[in-house]
Formats: C-alpha cells, sequence, structure tokens
C-alpha cells in the first residue's frame, strides 16, 4: 500500500519533516516515491514551516494512497491559511 507520510531529517533537537510518498513497508527515513512537501515545527520569524503541493498530494490520493494523521492535519491546516 502507498502512504503519504513525514520522513524525519535535521540534525538531534532541530526536526525537519519531508512529506513523502513511499511504500509502506519502506522504513521511515528510507527509498520513497515522491517528496512532496515539507514541515518545520521549528520555523523562526520568515522561515517558511510548512510547504505542501496539493495538486500532487490529490493525486497520489485519487491513486489510493493513505495519508497519516500528522499529514492529514498538516493538509488542513495548509488549507486552512491559504483560505
Amino acid at each position: 500500500m502507498v502512504s503519504i507520510r513525514l520522513a524525519r531529517g535535521g540534525s538531534k533537537k532541530r526536526p525537519y519533516y519531508h512529506v513523502v510518498v513511499s511504500d509502506s513497508r519502506s522504513p521511515r527515513d528510507g527509498r520513497y516515491i515522491e517528496r512532496v512537501g515539507f514541515f518545520n515545527p521549528k520555523a523562526r520569524g520568515q522561515e517558511v514551516a510548512l510547504r505542501l503541493d496539493q495538486d500532487r498530494i490529490d493525486y497520489w490520493i485519487s491513486k489510493g494512497a493513505r495519508t497519516t494523521e500528522r499529514v492529514s492535519s498538516l493538509v488542513k491546516q495548509q488549507a486552512k491559511a491559504a483560505a
């Protein structure tokens, strides 16, 4: 099954997440099919905290991909901010 989930990056105590489309059997930070955005929970000032390619997320969901709970909330958060 294909899932849209977060892959952790960044250094110790400074998390940075890529929103990726991957096979659910692959490791969290392992191989992925496509990177569709990023999330920076420690963003300060002018730094961008969240950027998602909504068109690609909608495409993968139409193909049967499932989003994790956290990614679903991030998608809603971006939609609310855009409106």
